[in-house]
């Protein structure tokens, strides 16, 4: 998920060809799934912030891991790039394709693991037009991202002293081509990628997080999580993790030495 920019203009284009009836029907659950996490979201995340301390306030050596968000987090995740290069090579244009793939909902199946890797692919050229295959899939994705040195280096102090592991919304697809896509992170992170896909639901949904932590064998309140969106900080939150609601470098490093995970340079 990204924060504004061109990606937030609404679109009023709509592709010619719709979902399979099949596929249909999924991208209709899945935006009643969204929609249910969404209010249920907005019903408890007051509750969950009164109940508990803030961040703050955390016991200082209580966190055992910390658990990253990757786009945004630990690279500058711009998908503009990546939809200009699937529109050049369905022939279309950048509005066309962004309606197709993440206004309609369709995203979202391959994050929730609603659509396995396959399906996804294969649905996801549907969409644009084009018989898209798995290495021009993974180019786009590619080109849209650019590690952030200053985070990997945070990350690199880190993992002296706690484990990491890494949670993003994605499909499958993009822990399968880490190595590709981002490939300082496997040094880092070793096999603890996780996509959401993996866990059959996506963040902000608490189950999400619950699931991850339980992959990983460590308590939710053991955990430190660190998301760009306000929305997926509330959602560990509300699963029982710490979490810290990522702005900038120094913010985070600031955090950290509160939580007296890092030294003071």
């Amino acid at each position: 998920m990204v924060r504004g920019g061109a990606d937030a203009r609404p679109h009023r284009e709509r592709h010619g060809a719709p979902l399979p009836g099949d596929t249909a029907r999924r991208v209709h659950a899945g935006r009643v799934r969204q929609s249910c996490v969404r209010q249920h979201l907005g019903y408890h995340s007051d509750r969950g912030r009164t109940s508990r301390p803030p961040e703050s306030a955390a016991v200082t050596g209580a966190i055992k891991l910390v658990l990253f968000d990757m786009d945004n987090v630990l690279c500058d995740y711009d998908r503009g790039k990546r939809v200009a290069r699937l529109a050049e090579l369905a022939g279309s244009t950048d509005a066309v394709v962004h309606q197709a793939i993440w206004d309609s909902g369709f995203e979202l199946l391959g994050d929730s693991g609603t659509l396995d890797a396959d399906d996804y692919l294969r649905g996801f050229g549907e969409r644009i037009g084009y018989p898209l295959s798995l290495d021009e899939w993974v180019e786009a994705r590619r080109r849209s991202m650019q590690a952030d040195r200053a985070m990997l280096e945070i990350v690199g102090d880190l993992r002296r002293t706690v484990d990491i592991a890494v949670l993003t919304n994605n499909t499958t697809l993009v822990a399968d081509h880490i190595d590709t896509l981002l490939p300082e992170l496997r040094p880092l992170f070793g096999s603890k990628i996780y996509t959401s896909a993996q866990f059959r639901t996506a963040k902000p949904d608490p189950l999400c997080y619950r699931r991850c932590v339980s992959e990983l064998k460590v308590r939710p309140e053991t955990v430190l999580f660190v998301d760009d969106l306000a929305a997926n900080v509330a959602g560990a939150r509300e699963a029982g993790l710490l979490a810290h609601h990522h702005t900038s470098v120094r913010a985070f490093r600031q955090a950290l030495l509160g939580h007296g995970l890092l030294r003071a340079r």
